[in-house]
């Protein structure tokens, strides 16, 4: 398909109520008009993870208002438009219904095309946005919610080399954050306290590395992190907050270890002919990890892709972009496409095990 193309993206999946606006015109660089994110941290603070009920009705508050305004900063209206691009799954059944619902609406008054996108497949081509590469590359997502390795072969053809069993990295960082009484989201805070504490006092176990594949396991350093934070309380009677920023810098270092040593191991099965190693989600924002990462992606001599923060994190714009990919490749569309909790990107691959606070496992 060679003609511009002008899409407007909804993401609604977990706790991000997100619109945008993507062009892409022949010979050009794609171009984000808009991208508007509005996050629900405050609403969920109290309860120490995402609450599906008051994520589902935030939504449905906030979806008319966020598309409004990026059709508005993109200054475009639904006239403008080439499609509708919506993420159809997998998150909380909730937060997804309300974004196709109002899709629906929105395709249905205009007569636009309405596509309906993978959630995961927007994370996955977002280096394509960013940094058009080609075709093969490894994509490593990493999150709140979940943890892969995807050879991304085209724009609907993923292989999933391998994926955590149970906690995604950015859960694990959340509930030790929490064991520890640090302020959510945990991530950037244990990060902070881990960048003043010695990583070599406490050695927790690095999962799975003792077994082939690229498989992890990060919910057994939680457990082993509480065991030695109860060895301290008992022996001190509290912890120090040397003790805290300790504890933080082995934990980081240990999630560190596996996803290097784990990506290494994705990156010989991906085999030759690799265009890149990319990285997504909130996690390959801890510069130890993103740091350990690069180091691997040289070794191996394949460049690193990071795209910039806004577009690791769930937003609107990798699901426009999404949209566009598939309507340029003439892909075929489900009008009656349903909303699914669960949406695999590889359905060769066997299903992960676990479920994490901010969404199933896919």
């Amino acid at each position: 398909m060679d003609r511009t193309l002008t899409l407007l993206g909804i993401e609604s999946s977990c706790d991000d109520t997100a619109a945008a606006v993507v062009r892409l015109q022949p010979g050009l660089a794609p171009q984000i008009l808009s991208s508007e994110v509005l996050g629900q941290t405050n609403l969920h603070e109290a309860f120490g993870g995402v609450v599906p009920e008051i994520a589902a009705r935030a939504h449905a508050e906030r979806l008319d208002g966020i598309v409004e305004l990026a059709l508005e900063k993109a200054g475009t209206g639904l006239g403008d438009l080439d499609g509708i691009a919506v993420t159809a799954g997998p998150g909380l059944i909730g937060g997804v219904l309300s974004g196709v619902m109002l899709a629906r609406g929105l395709a249905a008054a205009t007569g636009l095309p309405l596509v309906p996108v993978n959630h995961l497949a927007g994370h996955a081509l977002t280096p394509r946005l960013t940094d058009g590469v080609e075709f093969p590359y490894l994509m490593l997502l990493v999150s709140g919610g979940h943890c892969q390795f995807l050879l991304v072969e085209a724009v609907d053809r993923f292989r999933r080399l391998g994926g955590t069993i149970d906690d995604a990295p950015g859960e694990a960082f959340d509930k030790t954050a929490k064991l520890l009484a640090l302020p959510q989201p945990g991530g950037p805070v244990v990060e902070v306290e881990a960048s003043q504490g010695d990583p070599r006092r406490f050695r927790f176990p690095r999962p799975l590395l003792d077994r082939e594949g690229c498989d992890m396991s990060f919910s057994g350093l939680k457990t082993a992190l509480l065991r030695a934070r109860d060895t301290i309380i008992a022996e001190k009677g509290g912890i120090t907050v040397q003790d805290r920023r300790d504890l933080c810098a082995g934990f980081q270092a240990a999630v560190a270890e596996v996803l290097a040593v784990k990506t290494a191991r994705a990156l010989a099965l991906a085999g030759d002919g690799l265009q890149a190693l990319a990285v997504a989600g909130g996690v390959a924002a801890n510069g130890v990890i993103r740091a350990g990462l690069e180091t691997v992606a040289a070794k191996a001599g394949v460049p690193f892709l990071a795209p910039p923060l806004r577009l690791c994190t769930d937003n609107a714009a990798m699901i426009a972009w999404a949209g566009i990919e598939r309507l340029r490749a003439n892909l075929p569309r489900d009008p009656n496409f349903v909303a699914r909790p669960r949406w695999p990107l590889d359905d060769r691959a066997q299903a992960m095990l676990g479920s994490g606070k901010k969404g199933a496992k896919a």
